[in-house]
């Protein structure tokens, strides 16, 4: 190879070299500084363009959790107020059973009548009460809700109302029922078991509504951690490996400097020809 003082090959050459690992070392610092194998769309726009994808999932996942969340909670205030409906129809059947003897007194039976609409009205305060967030599923007018199930926002789950309200279709003990009267007595005892079977199937309903959401509730956080370990598996970098690259890389820098350096070198030998 010939000796030039307008061109160092050498050095270009060691310098190109030099420029590479520092290139390659610039990159791997970043990855252990960021944790990520491709952080920007620079790194690789295929798989950032796909892991931005499940990123816009997972997002969307949280929604769906929160709206099943509110849902359970909703459901799950329509059971306990279910419940107490259901045990205050049995301290009814109570009254209204002991009402129908006719051996009772005036005074024992409007006795017996004040603590029965006593209780036939609180009926109406916990079903216009058993509200969450805006949902009651248990008074007059409720129409239920739908609960997000999907990322797309094309499904969702229904959960239908349940209206216990005095006088419903559930509740058949009206408004105005009352045990002063022996014929009062009986029919209000017809009205308050007609009623307690209705409820418990109400129930029955609500408490298969609430499972359904808890399930899906529990398939949606099983989902979204998946796809964030598979979006870790797409851009994540491997910190062991990056580790033991980055001490080679220093490695290879410092050698490139000093080669770079003994490059440069070679112009001076130049200078030896013309000594005596």
């Amino acid at each position: 190879m010939s000796t030039s003082v307008n061109t160092n090959l050498g050095a270009m050459i060691a310098l190109q070299n030099l420029n590479a690992t520092n290139a390659d070392l610039a990159v791997t610092q970043s990855r252990i500084n960021t944790g990520k194998r491709i952080a920007t769309v620079k790194d690789n726009g295929a798989i950032w363009a796909i892991a931005q994808g499940q990123r816009a999932d997972i997002g969307a996942l949280g929604a769906v959790k929160q709206s099943l969340d509110r849902g359970v909670a909703a459901v799950d205030v329509g059971l306990a107020a279910g419940e107490t409906v259901s045990d205050l129809l049995l301290q009814l059947k109570e009254k209204a059973l002991a009402a129908t003897d006719a051996s009772l007194t005036t005074a024992a039976r409007s006795a017996l009548n004040e603590d029965f609409k006593a209780l036939r009205d609180q009926i109406a305060t916990v079903t216009n009460n058993a509200e969450f967030n805006g949902v009651n599923l248990l008074k007059t007018g409720a129409t239920g809700f739908r609960a997000l199930a999907n990322a797309q926002g094309n499904a969702t789950i229904t959960v239908a109302a349940e209206v216990m309200s005095l006088g419903g279709a559930i509740v058949t003990v009206a408004t105005t029922q009352a045990i002063d009267t022996l014929t009062k007595a009986t029919t209000s005892l017809s009205a308050v078991n007609a009623s307690i079977n209705n409820v418990s199937a109400a129930l029955a309903r609500l408490g298969t509504k609430s499972k359904a959401l808890t399930t899906h509730l529990k398939f949606v956080g099983k989902l979204a951690d998946s796809l964030e370990s598979g979006v870790g598996n797409l851009v994540d970098a491997d910190l062991a490996k990056e580790s033991a690259k980055l001490q080679a890389l220093q490695t290879k820098q410092q050698l490139g400097v000093q080669a770079l350096s003994i490059a440069n070198q070679t112009p001076q030998l130049v200078l030896s020809l013309f000594r005596g």
